[in-house]
């Protein structure tokens, strides 16, 4: 009896796998978003996503300018049924310049079915946010610095004289089936490019 528990079990597992690949095909197009990028390849999408991000959000654009660094991932995906998982490679910036990579990664479990693409942006504004990333080795969002996500309402008041946490996060560029996003757990990681 158990045997045949544990078998049901990992067929369980087999189909929730196989739906959350397709998904993520079905969302992507089969095109290469989920496949790990060059280095050039993720800084022409970084550049991309910015200047989109800055074209939407002017607030954006004013916390970019204040920022000791900027950390952004234009290429998330995250699909799941019942077990959830997003993955997306990125760029820390600073004053315009390349200076690494990030993977960003999380995992979820509940009530989700779907698949996503979407893009975020984490502005750096303080020396110890960005000493912080340096130094974790793997940087769990919801330990370490505060993290404001800059929802419209949040974005619409900002100014210079209220920027008083250590990160702001801009999602953006949502597109697919799946209905919420939220960056609490996501690890990012150092990578070689």
């Amino acid at each position: 009896m158990r045997k045949a528990r544990e078998t049901r079990t990992t067929m369980k597992l087999a189909i929730v796998t196989a739906l959350v690949l397709a998904a993520v095909l079905v969302v992507t197009n089969g095109n290469e978003v989920a496949r790990a990028e060059s280095a050039a390849g993720i800084d022409a999408d970084v550049d991309a996503a910015l200047q989109t991000l800055y074209e939407e959000q002017p607030s954006a654009k004013m916390l970019a300018d204040r920022a000791a660094a900027i950390l952004v991932f234009p290429n998330m995906v995250k699909a799941g049924f019942v077990v959830g998982a997003q993955y997306g490679e990125g760029a820390l910036l600073k004053k315009g310049r390349t200076v690494g990579y990030y993977r960003s990664v999380s995992a979820s479990y509940g009530l989700q079915a779907g698949a996503q693409t979407f893009g975020y942006v984490l502005f750096l504004m303080t020396p110890s946010a960005v000493k912080y990333l340096n130094r974790s080795g793997g940087w769990e969002i919801g330990a370490g610095p505060s993290v404001v996500v800059a929802d419209e309402g949040v974005a619409r008041s900002l100014t210079t004289t209220t920027l008083k946490s250590d990160v702001y996060a801009f999602i953006f560029d949502q597109q697919g089936l799946m209905a919420g996003i939220g960056l609490q757990g996501s690890k990012i990681t150092k990578i070689r490019k």
